[in-house]
């Protein structure tokens, strides 16, 4: 049986009348752009003076979005998920972090994670920025192909080395490492890393998946040839295809530095360049393995409806479907609730530390089209239904 994503009982089952309604406060605060933006820089502002503003941003909007503060607590998050039938992406949030002393210190909180999760039912995933173990820059001057010095070759190949150990342990412990997608000026040398290790890791099965933006308009291109690449070095691929999270930097930049922009004409073309890598992932499914990360309702749709005519298990163990933690409950929890393979993106972490993880929630609630009118939407009418209980 196909999901009902408008089903509000089954979506918030989980949330109390109290919290419905402070989401319902959030979403529609978010639904403002000026609101927004002055939030964000008034969140900044306080922060760079030390306002004691931690604890409103922990009852709010931390609380939305964010597992807790600590591994603890985000077990705790993912346990009551469990109770649902989904499970949980581990996604330690610290970002924007410098040097090789700090990058070196992450290694061991990503080791921890994987512990963790392989100790748990429900936390098949963790998720990896290779920024949170890379100077920017270093990745810039990669991306462009200019000649590394001495130096940077032994710097790169430390961060070859840290993601090569989360990733080896994450095999050991029968855990999947999604490593995400980042700026396009920065991705190359992200896809010849993960490249490497899903040849050395998913030989058996995917541990290691790269992320494809579709919003970018080569990544559909770039699917299908590393596909062949992985078929070519008998390995299996991972693929986690979302739309993206970077629209706005990547056209301004492009405008800024006068080159063609990387993304999409319109959202028609991300959507039909998303549902056929959907498509293809789904027709390929002996050798590679699938991580549906979208809030596209239609895309879900399609990708059930595709798994239905080719009469696949719900639970096909080479298909996830993911939302992020607070958003789009309405998928997230009606896929589940009809046997499909579902996982929450849940970062952690100290609330100052995932605040740039939370501002681009606000600010992709207040720039994509829809998404915080639908939210809202789904919120009042579960309201109403139990009001009218």
């Amino acid at each position: 049986m196909l999901p009902e994503f408008d089903n509000t009982e089954v979506a918030f089952s989980y949330r109390s009348n109290a919290a419905l309604k402070q989401a319902r406060f959030l979403f529609a605060s978010m639904g403002s752009p000026t609101l927004t933006k002055i939030g964000i820089g008034f969140t900044k502002m306080a922060m760079a003076i030390k306002l004691p503003i931690n604890g409103i941003i922990k009852s709010t909007i931390f609380k939305q979005f964010c597992g807790g503060e600590t591994m603890e607590e985000a077990a705790e998050t993912a346990t009551m998920l469990g109770k649902y039938h989904i499970g949980v992406i581990l996604d330690y949030g610290v970002e924007g972090k410098e040097g090789e002393s700090e990058f070196d210190k992450a290694v061991p909180e990503f080791l921890k994670a994987i512990d963790f999760a392989s100790s748990q039912q429900n936390i098949p995933f963790i998720s990896i920025k290779v920024t949170g173990f890379s100077r920017f820059s270093l990745l810039e001057k990669l991306h462009a192909k200019a000649e590394l010095n001495a130096s940077e070759l032994e710097e790169w190949q430390r961060v070859e080395n840290r993601i090569d150990t989360i990733c080896a342990r994450a095999a050991e412990k029968n855990i999947k490492v999604l490593v995400d997608a980042e700026e396009s000026w920065i991705q190359d040398p992200i896809d010849e890393l993960t490249d490497k290790m899903m040849e050395k890791y998913n030989t058996q099965k995917a541990f290691v998946y790269n992320t494809f933006q579709l919003y970018l308009h080569s990544r559909l291109a770039f699917l299908k040839r590393s596909f062949t690449r992985a078929q070519e070095r008998k390995y299996l691929l991972g693929a986690k295809l979302v739309r993206g999270a970077y629209m706005e930097k990547e056209r301004a930049r492009a405008a800024e530095k006068n080159y063609p922009s990387p993304v999409q004409p319109d959202k028609q073309h991300s959507d039909n360049d998303y549902n056929e890598a959907v498509d293809f992932c789904i027709e390929n499914l002996e050798n590679l393995e699938l991580f549906i990360g979208t809030h596209n309702e239609k895309s879900c749709m399609l990708a059930a409806q595709k798994m239905v005519a080719k009469n696949l298990n719900f639970k096909h163990p080479h298909i996830y479907f993911s939302q992020l933690f607070g958003m789009s409950d309405n998928i997230s929890f009606n896929l589940a609730q009809q046997g499909f393979h579902v996982a929450k993106y849940l970062p952690y972490g100290p609330v100052a530390d995932v605040m740039p993880y939370l501002m681009r929630r606000a600010q992709e609630n207040t720039s994509v089209a829809g998404q915080t009118g639908r939210e809202l939407g789904l919120i009042n009418t579960e309201l109403k239904r139990r009001k009218l209980l």
